[in-house]
């Protein structure tokens, strides 16, 4: 391991962190709230960013080990940063807390515990929500946006945090990949938050609500969440939700060739419509028979919030049928497309998952066939199918052995599973306690520290973090 290689990387990441408070600090102003809160940890982490990029001179370039590291814990130096607002604000007052909400926020996960978020300064919300947009598309992309002599290093960090099966170039360069996915994600947050102030959402709610929608993280200003809007303002946000959960690649595609034909090519973008149509229907239908007013409205809203793995909430699903529950339970493990901000196993990973099912189930019957697994009309190689493969057992063995650990928290099991599931998930909201209209502050300390890296391993979709236990990795 390259130690001052990555310290060096680490340091230039803070200063960019550093940087971000920029806009909190602006709405500080604005609203004439204490800004010390959010300029202390700004200067800070502008002049320590600084020096340690400075004076620590990399040595050598950036391998695959070192890139793990980078990656891995510059989400962790992040979080570490951007919990300072709140402990100096008094938002909280206990570390693991701030840990927590801070965790939640970079890693898109949604899950809070604030008890009362209208209570909270504007600023310090704000700040709360930009972590989900800066983690949305990924800050080793913005990083990676940001700097240009990081070479082939720079493709080693690409494919450690973007999230599928495999990283997708758009451009020779990784870094001009980063850029045109990171101007895609910033010319949608755009459209929204004009939207939204277009429906009478204040400039304010609609950055916020913005930055929880485009980033799949579902931090809101209201205790209520989105429920505290018109159904005008839900069927905007079901929109973009929709964006927001599907392959930011083929928005490039798309504006490319000018041609929305793309998208309906795209086999994965095809599953990942159908299970949320299929699913919101079905949901719809329950609700009616139920006298469920708004059921179409809160079908759609439900199931492509929990789907994208977003987390917001118009209706208490807590309350809703045992059907209805355990559809949204099962969209849980669905996630996102690959190249999205959403989290979970993927819809990419599933549709490799059937095929590959699929196949074996052919090959059995015709065993003196040679048969290929494709998507697109491409070859899956066996490498990725293997790839896949490991990433569900594993995500299943972390997903039964966490659940046996936090149900020693007293908690009955379902909601000892949805909060394993909507953290590692990187959902946020679960069922029973964790439910859309509770929190996780319940939780003693550990607990939240433990569902913070629950939330990390999510989000860096396990290898990456794990990579970092096996002592290879640390040998020079």
């Amino acid at each position: 391991m390259r130690y001052l290689t990555v310290i060096h990387l680490l340091g230039k990441l803070i200063s960019i962190i550093g940087v971000s408070f920029i806009l909190p600090l602006v709405w500080s102003v604005y609203f004439k709230e204490a800004f010390s809160p959010i300029l202390i940890p700004m200067i800070m982490a502008i002049v320590i960013g600084l020096l340690l990029s400075y004076f620590i001179k990399p040595k050598g370039e950036i391998r695959q080990r070192e890139a793990f590291a980078v990656v891995s814990f510059g989400w962790l130096v992040a979080t570490l940063i951007g919990l300072l607002p709140f402990l100096l604000s008094g938002t909280f007052n206990s570390f693991p807390d701030a840990f927590f909400e801070t965790m939640s926020g970079f890693t898109t996960t949604g899950a809070s515990v604030m008890t009362d978020i209208e209570g909270v300064d504007k600023s310090i919300l704000m700040w709360r929500s930009l972590t989900h947009w800066l983690g949305g598309m990924g800050i080793m992309a913005l990083f990676i946006a940001a700097l240009s002599q990081l070479g082939s290093g720079g493709m080693q960090m690409f494919k450690a945090e973007v999230p599928g099966p495999s990283a997708e170039k758009l451009k020779p360069r990784i870094k001009e990949t980063a850029k045109v996915l990171w101007l895609t994600y910033v010319i949608i947050s755009v459209a929204e938050i004009l939207i939204l102030w277009l429906a009478q959402m204040s400039l304010y709610e609609s950055m916020i609500h913005t930055f929880g929608t485009m980033a799949t993280g579902g931090f809101s200003s209201r205790n209520l969440s989105i429920g505290a809007y018109s159904p005008v303002i839900h069927w905007i946000i079901i929109i973009f939700m929709f964006i927001a959960g599907a392959n930011f690649s083929l928005y490039y595609q798309a504006l490319k060739g000018k041609r929305l034909k793309a998208f309906w090519l795209n086999e994965e973008f095809r599953l990942y419509s159908g299970i949320i149509i299929l699913s919101s229907v079905i949901i719809w239908i329950i609700l009616l028979n139920a006298g469920e007013e708004l059921a179409l409205t809160k079908a759609f809203f439900q199931v492509i919030s929990i789907t994208t793995t977003t987390g917001y909430a118009t209706a208490d699903f807590n309350q809703w049928s045992g059907l209805a529950k355990g559809i949204l339970v099962f969209l849980m493990f669905v996630g996102g497309s690959a190249g999205s901000t959403g989290g979970s196993v993927k819809v990419g990973r599933i549709l490799i998952l059937v095929k590959h099912s699929l196949l074996e189930l052919r090959q059995l019957v015709r065993p003196r066939a040679v048969l290929s697994l494709k998507i697109d009309k491409r070859t899956i190689s066996d490498r990725i199918i293997v790839n896949v493969l490991q990433f569900f057992f594993l995500y299943v063995l972390i997903m039964g052995l966490s659940t046996l650990i936090v149900v020693t928290a007293g908690v009955d099991l379902v909601t000892g599973f949805t909060s394993v599931a909507a953290t590692l998930g990187n959902i946020g909201p679960g069922l029973q306690l964790v439910g859309p209209t509770e929190n996780y502050s319940f939780y003693g300390g550990g607990y939240k520290m433990f569902m913070s890296f629950l939330m990390l391993l999510g989000r860096l979709e396990i290898f990456t973090v794990l990579t970092l236990l096996i002592p290879t990795t640390w040998r020079r």
